[in-house]
């Protein structure tokens, strides 16, 4: 039987805050009598987070984890927690304890009651950075204009979703940052927001990087695209491409058509090689053909794109290997395979 809630927590070093995270949540669940389980997803830290998850899971059985063999970042904690989540309703949250657990069974209210199928976290008081803060209210307005989505919060890491919700998106890259927005372009169009409490960080420092200015913004331009495009990239790029084609074949044959003209009543004319106009027409010819094969080709790739998000991962903790990568590795299936000849030459000493 399926728990009524998963929590997917990434992390990267923060050994520290886990034992507290843990008690925190535990407590929360019991209170409310949710069965659930809790699958930290270790992003390569270097620190002995693993070591306290292993110990954790040891006085708790409903904690699981996951270990990758580098850091990946957040989006592809995201990706694999997602696909070993079995809960009802999913959860997401960081593990530097900034984010309030007492939060989830409201929010698990919203998606079970209210029928929402994803309720963003809104961070109404912050303690951040002022720097951090600023940036932060312009990448939201930035976002709410793009996508249309009236949302005060989208990067606030504590979520709510239906199952259904994140067994159906693909998040990777930077793209943690903008999940209403791919959720919304999946067709998961419900999105709630409910105010929650922001704690102070007590332990380890904020992975806030300059990078993200960069990958960000990139990120988003992405998401609108792929969601509008991504499934019909020939509509983009071969109605472009048929524009300036067209273009280019019109203003050749006006060319040609003076030429023409010209000869016919006996006049000079330069060289159609000598006039600009001539390599503006045979610019847009070339650049249209381009395009309209650029679009032949992302159509073929879309139709065929291969499941592209594989992480390596070093360790599993209560989570069925196969079901949590989407695939059997070598490694994993030879490993099955070892067992099962053992079992097998043991059934065969007892029965002689």
């Amino acid at each position: 039987m399926n728990p009524n809630i998963s929590i997917v927590i990434p992390l990267l070093d923060e050994s520290d805050s886990l034992p507290e995270l843990e008690a925190w949540i535990r407590r929360v669940m019991e209170a409310k009598n949710f069965s659930y389980e809790v699958v930290f997803i270790d992003d390569g830290s270097t620190d002995n987070s693993w070591e306290v998850i292993e110990n954790l899971r040891k006085l708790n059985p409903n904690i699981k984890g996951l270990k990758f063999r580098r850091n990946y970042g957040k989006s592809a904690g995201l990706s694999e927690g997602f696909k070993a989540a079995t809960g009802d309703v999913v959860f997401t949250m960081d593990a530097d304890l900034q984010d309030s657990p007492d939060e989830l069974p409201e929010m698990y209210r919203m998606v079970v009651e209210e029928g929402y199928d994803l309720v963003s976290g809104w961070k109404q008081k912050r303690f951040d950075s002022f720097i951090k803060n600023k940036t932060s209210k312009i990448y939201n307005w930035t976002t709410r204009k793009m996508s249309g989505i009236q949302l005060n919060g989208f990067n606030c890491g504590l979520k709510a979703y239906k199952k259904v919700v994140v067994k159906n998106i693909e998040v990777y890259g930077e793209m943690h940052r903008y999940i209403p927005v791919i959720a919304n372009n999946a067709g998961f169009s419900k999105i709630g927001e409910k105010a929650v409490k922001h704690q102070a960080r007590i332990h380890g420092k904020t992975k806030f990087g300059a990078a993200r200015f960069i990958r960000g913004p990139l990120d988003l331009l992405s998401i609108m695209f792929v969601g509008r495009f991504g499934k019909r990239p020939m509509h983009l790029f071969g109605f472009w491409g048929s524009i300036l084609f067209g273009l280019g074949f019109v203003s050749a044959g006006i060319i040609g058509f003076t030429k023409l003209y010209f000869l016919g009543k006996g006049m000079d004319m330069p060289l159609v090689t000598n006039i600009p106009y001539f390599y503006i027409a045979l610019t847009c010819m070339i650049m249209g053909t381009q395009l309209f094969l650029t679009g032949f080709l992302a159509e073929l790739i879309a139709r065929n794109a291969p499941n592209r998000n594989e992480y390596g991962v070093d360790e599993f903790l209560g989570l069925d290997e196969v079901k949590t990568t989407g695939k059997i590795n070598l490694e994993v299936l030879e490993d099955l395979l070892t067992k099962q000849r053992i079992l097998i030459q043991e059934d065969l000493k007892e029965n002689k």
